[in-house]
């Protein structure tokens, strides 16, 4: 009898481990593959599947990942990892660590941030993160393919009959693929 409730306690905590959150920083980037509407036109026009991301604050020692959704909000990690695609992510930091002073200034530029609309359209908009170091490479919608159906669909959701085709935009695969980022934590992320 001692040695099956030992065997179930340890089962317990090996379980409960496994769920365990990656260790992150502030500024640390996570990307994940969405289950939101627009994910599957994101990942067939850019080829990449990751169609979502966000980057991490602590908030009283707790971690939380500030995205885009409908609003701009922080959400707490777990939560956020449990509404990707199967819990799957990568979490991916500058190889040049940030110095306070630039995670203070990460700070206080997400603040504004927290609330507004969510921006529909991927401008290209004083969007520099990482106190001026830009992370990915730029694009033009044009750039993308644009032929699968569930990607015109979307392009014609969001603007119409009027694209503009060279609208400087920026994807999730993009910032990810990075060569200023390493990953530093990941779960469950398989090849298709």
């Amino acid at each position: 009898m001692r040695i099956a409730l030992f065997l179930i306690a340890t089962l317990i905590s090996v379980a409960a481990s496994s769920k365990s959150l990656p260790e992150v920083m502030d500024g640390d980037i996570i990307v994940q593959t969405s289950r939101s509407s627009q994910s599957l036109a994101i990942e067939k026009a850019t080829h990449s599947r990751y169609s979502h991301m966000g980057v991490i604050f602590k908030r009283d020692g707790k971690p939380y990942v500030l995205e885009a959704s409908a609003t701009v909000r922080f959400t707490p990690l777990n939560e956020w990892i449990a509404h990707g695609k199967d819990g799957a992510y990568v979490v991916k930091r500058l190889r040049t660590e940030l110095t306070q002073a630039q995670i203070d200034k990460l700070r206080k530029a997400a603040r504004p941030l927290e609330g507004r609309s969510y921006d529909l359209t991927f401008e290209w908009s004083d969007a520099r993160i990482y106190c001026d170091v830009e992370i990915g490479k730029l694009q033009r919608l044009a750039d993308f393919d644009l032929s699968d159906p569930a990607v015109r669909a979307k392009m014609k959701e969001r603007y119409g009959s009027d694209v503009p085709m060279d609208e400087a935009v920026i994807s999730p695969g993009a910032m990810c693929d990075s060569p200023l980022l390493q990953v530093v934590a990941k779960a469950r992320l398989t090849n298709r």
